[in-house]
């Protein structure tokens, strides 16, 4: 996209360069996921997880871009819950401890797989590209969250970086899209 962001961080990139950008990107995925990690405390889920990270990162670092988009994150991040899950079903995985305990296999090692291929094949039919996505799937194929309430956990927590994020790009004038 030839035009820039907007906003503040607009006025960071010209007034500061790379520097200016990177400290818009530092203090707003600071501010993101430290919100995301109080509410995780005041009501003891497990909000944060790692591909957060990255979804943060799209936002403040390029909020032009379709991948940064809210409807990327939130059908990005709900179709690899969703292939996570079917995959830990498939390969007959739902009863069994994480990758962690259990160690690798040749189910987990199928599950993990095709997990990640599901995605990024719903994904690319949707035009709805998010590849931080890639991590949620793997986190459930690999088994490290996959009880109901876990799943709905990482669906919060996305929901939560979601919101908060593009509501501060917004309220400071960067052009981030709502919805493409």
């Amino acid at each position: 996209m030839s035009e820039g962001p907007g906003g503040a961080l607009g006025a960071a990139e010209r007034r500061a360069g790379r520097l200016g950008a990177a400290g818009y990107a530092f203090a707003l995925c600071l501010a993101v996921l430290a919100a995301v990690g109080g509410i995780a405390l005041l009501v003891e889920q497990p909000y944060l997880f790692p591909s957060l990270g990255p979804t943060v990162m799209l936002f403040f670092e390029s909020p032009r871009q379709r991948s940064a988009a809210p409807r990327s994150s939130l059908i990005g991040h709900g179709v690899a819950i969703l292939a996570g899950a079917g995959c830990l079903a498939l390969f007959g995985l739902t009863d069994h401890p994480p990758v962690t305990q259990e160690g690798v296999t040749g189910a987990r090692v199928g599950a993990a797989a095709l997990s990640v291929a599901l995605t990024a094949l719903v994904l690319r039919l949707l035009d709805c590209p998010h590849p931080p996505a890639g991590a949620t799937t793997l986190i459930v194929s690999l088994g490290l969250l996959t009880s109901t309430r876990e799943l709905l956990a990482i669906a919060v927590g996305v929901l939560l970086v979601t919101v908060l994020g593009v509501a501060l790009n917004r309220l400071l004038g960067v052009r981030q899209p709502l919805w493409r």
